[in-house]
């Protein structure tokens, strides 16, 4: 076997909250080296994990088995102009797909605002942006191809496979390890962003006529305030307007990045000073409007380490949590640097979907590394599931197989595909035995 292994390599996530010290890593250069690596992994009573940047904020990446990293297995296979599609190998960062589809004037319909996952690694977990209409990554897939715990090659789609398709959109790596990921894809377009502070109580108030009104429609809100910033995307003609380069290098670089790394540290080190902070630091956005082509404005360079978490709620339910979440802030201890985040999403048919049959809103809260973070986390957990909220699956939460089956309508579906496909847990590791259950 060709595959480049190394022994005993330790390694950790992005946000640095999980380690993990594998037997061994392996980075295969072809399908046909990561299937033998499957087969030598079971053979040898060792589970196998691929992970990608490590992303994630939980521990789903991690194993003391076999690493599969995906690092050779990238770039675009194919590009199918009267179908609509590509195919891009799974190891490929999302920020290069970007970049190659648009030198070949395509894009997809919709992306997160972070794009250094890989195309496995984000599809995977459920990784989704803001939009009235398109949804996240894994439901714009038409094909997937992936090596199953026998060694197979199996291809999955609507016509091939379709059981396995429909649920291994969002696999949570519990099916096989993905090789090869297709898309749907279209005709680059232009996006003109609009971005602009608004009041607290006025954003809940037309929460539901921004969201109706706008192709996407995220906002963030500042604890501690009574200050938004709102971002509203929508399709144009054109023509590129993108932002000046100095007026785009203060607001992205120095005050989403650097001003904050100096801020987040600050309240670190004097927690008494964020309240103060953010009724500073949200009032200096300012309102400005650009045009661009897709993934210049759907995505923002994320330089600050924090940690996250994320729930998914019924959308009619939105504005009722974050003012119950603001009411807890202002009654707690409680010192929140970063904004809380919140986008939406159409339902969509994915087995373990987090909009699985239901419209949805995403609220995130997260906390400076370094920072402690579990009271907080703690306290909007409990609101999140009052309300019948999905944890993402790469973002930190503390549930467990028993209230997610009642969350997912389709989780017996799920897991009963899980038993059938990988019976002895190749696949599996701690935080899959957690969420799904043995």
């Amino acid at each position: 076997m060709s595959d480049t292994t190394k022994t005993s390599t330790a390694w950790r996530n992005w946000s640095g909250t999980v380690t993990a010290r594998p037997a061994r890593a392996v980075t295969p250069s072809s399908v046909e080296e990561l299937a033998d690596a499957v087969r030598t992994a079971a053979a040898e009573g060792l589970r196998v994990k691929p992970v990608g940047t490590g992303h994630s904020f939980t521990a789903i990446g991690a194993t003391d088995g076999v690493h599969v990293r995906p690092d050779l297995l990238t770039g675009i296979r194919g590009i199918d102009r009267e179908a609509g599609t590509v195919t891009v190998e799974a190891g490929t960062p999302l920020k290069r797909l970007n970049v190659a589809l648009a030198r070949e004037g395509l894009s997809l319909t919709n992306m997160g605002d972070i794009m250094e996952q890989t195309v496995a690694g984000a599809t995977s977990t459920g990784t989704h942006g803001t939009g009235r209409d398109s949804a996240s990554l894994a439901a714009q897939i038409r094909a997937l191809e992936l090596i199953t715990a026998d060694g197979r090659v199996l291809t999955c789609s609507e016509q091939e496979n379709r059981e396995v398709f429909s649920a291994a959109r969002i696999g949570l790596g519990a099916l096989g390890v993905i090789t090869a990921v297709t898309f749907a894809v279209e005709p680059v377009f232009h996006l003109t962003a609009r971005e602009e502070p608004m009041g607290f109580d006025r954003v809940t108030a037309d929460f539901d006529a921004l969201v109706a009104e706008n192709e996407h429609f995220e906002f963030y809100w500042f604890p501690h305030t009574s200050n938004c910033n709102t971002k509203r995307n929508n399709r144009t003609l054109g023509p590129i307007a993108p932002p000046g380069r100095i007026a785009g290098w203060i607001e992205d670089e120095f005050m989403s990045n650097g001003l904050f790394q100096v801020v987040c540290s600050l309240g670190r080190a004097v927690p008494r000073t964020i309240p103060v902070i953010a009724k500073v630091s949200s009032r200096a956005l300012s309102a400005r409007t650009y045009t661009d082509i897709p993934y210049k404005v759907y995505t923002s360079p994320r330089r600050v380490r924090f940690v996250e978490m994320e729930y998914a709620v019924p959308r009619e339910a939105t504005v009722e949590v974050l003012r119950e979440v603001r009411a807890m802030v202002e009654r707690s201890p409680l010192r929140i640097s970063f904004p809380v985040e919140v986008r939406t999403a159409p339902a969509d048919d994915i087995a373990l979907s987090t909009a699985s049959g239901r419209d949805t809103s995403y609220i995130a809260v997260h906390m400076y590394r370094g920072t402690p973070y579990q009271g907080y986390f703690t306290a909007v957990e409990r609101i999140m599931t009052a309300h019948g909220g999905r944890p993402h699956w790469g973002k930190m939460h503390t549930r467990d197989a028993e209230y997610l089956a009642a969350a997912y309508p389709r989780f017996g579906e799920f897991t009963a595909l899980r038993d059938r496909l990988d019976p002895d847990r190749l696949f599996g590791n701690d935080y899959l035995r957690r969420v799904l259950g043995d």
